[in-house]
């Protein structure tokens, strides 16, 4: 069976791939403008650039791919995933705290971007295989444990965001294929338990503090609760149409740190305003009713799991980042897809999406 679907380019949701290039093209001026801030050399622009253009790529190719071909090597992908997350305990290296991260010459890879699709792949998988007898405590606690794989050595970085986006889209997921209520409040009860043990045993200090600020941010203000109330100070001072690109105060005087991955949002905010804010969630609502649109017009389940896991994650990272620049969460180091600064995450999303480009031509 060929691997590459020449009738791709007639059944590619054109739509949402535009939809991805305007959100890509807005996460490219507000990286630019946390450039200028920064010197001449616009590093993270040029570097934002080349991870879009390997995105592209990989996006182009994944669509003209048959769907069966990402099917029948979900196991793969997830164990290769699993291999790459213990492999970067040993041999990664540690940014802000976290050992993440592989050196690739100037650039890095983190390779839990890629355990996200791994993980999505295989839950879509199983659950398709598993012939709907989702009451079933095998199916339920089966899926629990490939999802606790990834989740434990994410924490062992520890990168306390990643691990949240892993359990809450296997969560849903279990919410869409109808698993029993039962099962889950055990696993709330089971939530509680880990929380209590990751807060004493996992969490770094700076972890902790995330959270005790996000409660009160004026407990630390110009320490720990600094980042949070001037993202909502940069937030409100945009007015209707913002300050400009390259003229937001917060951002440029450097204010607000992390300008270019946690608080992306807010520079969107600050510079151009409510109606930039506007355009951006318009992009993410369209973006997300395009991958649902492509899940429910499907007769295949391992395609509507598939794309609806897409846009499950991709919605999780737009709430908790966006609601972490608001203050109304706390802030876990979760990027903002296709805006906020990051070569692996946004090759990882592009990629999501061709693999979603592939399953549009599987209708009813």
């Amino acid at each position: 069976m060929p691997i590459f679907d020449r009738t791709s380019r007639r059944s590619m949701d054109w739509a949402l791939f535009v939809t991805v290039i305007f959100l890509s093209a807005i996460g490219f001026a507000a990286i630019y403008s946390v450039d200028l801030s920064r010197g001449a050399e616009l590093i993270y622009t040029k570097k934002q650039l080349f991870a879009f253009a390997i995105g592209l790529v990989l996006l182009v190719t994944a669509g003209f791919t048959q769907y069966t071909f990402f099917k029948n090597y979900a196991k793969w992908w997830y164990f290769f995933s699993l291999i790459l997350l213990v492999a970067v305990l040993f041999l990664g290296r540690t940014i802000r705290g976290t050992t993440g991260w592989f050196p690739l010459g100037g650039f890095s890879f983190q390779p839990v971007e890629f355990a996200k699709i791994g993980l999505i792949l295989m839950l879509a998988y199983i659950i398709s295989r598993f012939g709907r007898r989702f009451d079933q405590p095998l199916f339920f606690f089966g899926t629990g444990a490939v999802t606790l794989l990834p989740v434990v050595l994410v924490l062992f970085q520890p990168d306390l965001g990643s691990a949240i986006l892993l359990a809450v889209t296997w969560f849903a997921l279990m919410l869409l294929s109808g698993a029993r209520k039962t099962h889950l409040l055990i696993l709330v009860a089971g939530v509680v338990a880990i929380g209590a043990f990751s807060w004493f045993f996992l969490f770094q200090d700076y972890q902790k503090e995330r959270l005790l600020t996000f409660v009160d941010p004026q407990r630390d203000p110009l320490g720990s609760g600094y980042n949070i109330i001037q993202s909502t100070i940069a937030v409100g001072s945009g007015g209707a149409f913002g300050r400009g690109l390259g003229f937001g105060s917060q951002s440029q005087l450097r204010f607000l740190p992390e300008t270019q991955t946690d608080f992306i949002f807010s520079v969107v905010g600050e510079e151009l305003g409510l109606a930039g804010v506007i355009v951006l969630l318009g992009l993410y609502v369209l973006l997300l009713y395009r991958l649902i649109t492509l899940a429910a017009r499907t007769d295949d389940d391992f395609v509507a799991l598939s794309t609806a896991g897409f846009a499950i994650l991709f919605f999780i990272q737009f709430f908790i980042n966006i609601g972490a620049n608001v203050g109304l969460l706390p802030v876990t180091g979760v990027t903002l897809p296709f805006v906020s600064y990051g070569g692996s995450s946004l090759i990882m999303s592009l990629l999501m999406v061709g693999i979603a480009e592939s399953m549009a031509g599987k209708r009813v």
